[in-house]
């Protein structure tokens, strides 16, 4: 690729990210209620069940769970980036795209720039709804902003995953097909329950969820870290770097390809 080649990208993903917060723009109420559900699922669990759940080691559950809910906030967002692609294919804009004199990956690039954005928002209202309740940084801002890293390395890893599945579907009310693939994961990891307190062969499977390494891994870096004895838990950092490179190097690929074959 020349260098005008990449100016061209450039400037073409600039102005479909400016496309999607356009969209947001003109449909506030959507967007709010993607940014409180979050907040919503986690004072729910803080205050009506957290009385009941115990953290190994001990600690507050309401502490425990913030972390959690920062990876599930980036985990849901696999819906948002799904819904879009799915809506343009099945409207025709994405073939109006591929008409237009516009770089090919311009397309995905903006979505998935689009949406890390929105993903930071998301995390900025969690950490303030999680100070509200509780939750601290015990270990020093330098550290806490590298677990934030973490979170939106996973939610760009994920933008790739949901941008494949939205040009493979049909239309957009193929949601509920992804809320099958997102919730069990999501909820089958550290998010919300250690997986010290689960039957041995479930808590294998959670200990070695992408999210888990994730979530494990923000605590650590948070300064709340979970007593583990799995070789997962004790390298979370090094897994939550590996986990989600590994899942963008094959939807990122997969995603350009099933974009430059929609139509044939």
């Amino acid at each position: 690729m020349s260098v005008q080649d990449l100016r061209w990208a450039v400037a073409d993903g600039r102005t479909l990210t400016a496309r999607a917060l356009a969209h947001w723009a003109r449909r506030p109420g959507d967007v709010a209620v993607a940014l409180l559900f979050p907040v919503m699922v986690v004072l729910m669990m803080g205050y009506l069940f957290g009385g009941q759940m115990d953290v190994p080691g001990g600690g507050s559950y309401r502490e425990f769970i913030v972390p959690g809910m920062f990876a599930l906030t980036m985990a849901f967002g696999v819906e948002t980036t799904f819904t879009a692609v799915a809506s343009d294919a099945a409207k025709g804009v994405t073939d109006r795209f591929r008409a237009m004199p516009m770089s090919p990956s311009a397309v995905v690039t903006g979505r998935a720039a689009a949406d890390m954005l929105h993903s930071v928002a998301g995390l900025a209202v969690m950490a303030v709804c999680g100070v509200l309740i509780g939750w601290r940084v015990h270990d020093g801002a330098a550290r806490a902003l590298a677990g934030l890293g973490l979170l939106l390395l996973l939610r760009f890893a994920l933008v790739w995953l949901g941008v494949y599945l939205g040009l493979l579907a049909k239309g957009p009310e193929s949601v509920a097909i992804v809320q099958v693939l997102v919730w069990p994961i999501g909820f089958l990891s550290s998010a919300l329950v250690a997986p010290s307190t689960m039957p041995g062969w479930l808590g294998a499977i959670a200990e070695w969820n992408p999210m888990s390494a994730t979530v494990t891994a923000c605590r650590e870096l948070f300064g709340t870290p979970v007593t583990s004895g799995s070789w997962a838990a004790e390298h979370s950092v090094l897994m939550a770097v590996v986990w989600p490179l590994a899942i963008a190097a094959v939807f990122a690929p997969l995603s350009v390809r099933r974009y430059r074959s929609l139509g044939r």
